[in-house]
């Protein structure tokens, strides 16, 4: 009798094709430009994609969490990286080869479910990060960005507390500048929004900055 594939199983070993890869804070994982060859999977920590243009700029187009996927292009004839993919935070990855990658999906519909479904989530957050960019001020973003930090929306957790995360990278997280972030925070605070008590504790109250037109 053939062995029952688990999904949790697959992406916390290492083995034929998988590797077990620990990525320090603000480290590359890899550029943009560069050969795509692999899908890896967040086991700890979060990871920033963006791209630079020819003069330099830069564009976040996504954050990634623990459990979540990134360079899966290279499974669609993707060659080459569109994006830099650099941690976050120390980080525990699971790189896994192409050809591996691509024979499970093959091979076994509850990961290709798993997998179908990470994508499907992927694209409406960029569609949502998309609008947000465009429509939304600084400060809009910034909120909306502190709520999804603090998983706001899940039950039991109407007031809950964001670990150690710095303004620097939150400027990063929606694209502005860390002054902005430092007087957007400020205000936030003094609106009772937010408070600073062993740790960022952000009140569902925030959510009224977001709906504010």
């Amino acid at each position: 009798m053939p062995e029952t594939f688990i999904p949790h199983t697959f992406l916390s070993q290492v083995g034929s094709g998988k590797t077990s890869l620990r990525i320090s804070q603000k480290e590359s994982i890899f550029s943009q430009g560069f050969k795509a060859d692999a899908v890896y999977y967040i086991q700890e920590g979060q990871v920033k994609l963006s791209v630079v243009s020819k003069q330099g700029k830069e564009a976040i187009i996504a954050i990634v969490e623990q459990s979540g996927f990134f360079g899966e292009e290279c499974l669609g004839g993707q060659r080459v990286w569109m994006a830099t993919a650099i941690a976050l935070e120390d980080c525990t990855l699971l790189r896994i080869d192409k050809q591996v990658m691509t024979q499970v999906l093959r091979d076994e519909p509850t990961f290709s479910t798993l997998f179908m479904e990470h994508l499907l989530t992927r694209n409406v957050h960029i569609q949502e990060d998309l609008v947000d960019q465009f429509f939304n001020s600084a400060e809009k973003r910034l909120a909306r960005v502190l709520l999804l930090l603090a998983n706001f929306g899940k039950e039991g957790k109407p007031e809950p507390v964001i670990g150690k995360i710095s303004q620097e990278r939150l400027a990063e997280m929606i694209g502005t500048t860390r002054s902005r972030v430092s007087f957007f925070m400020n205000k936030f605070r003094k609106l009772g929004f937010i408070e600073y008590n062993g740790g960022l504790h952000v009140h569902s109250s925030l959510l009224n900055v977001v709906l504010h037109d």
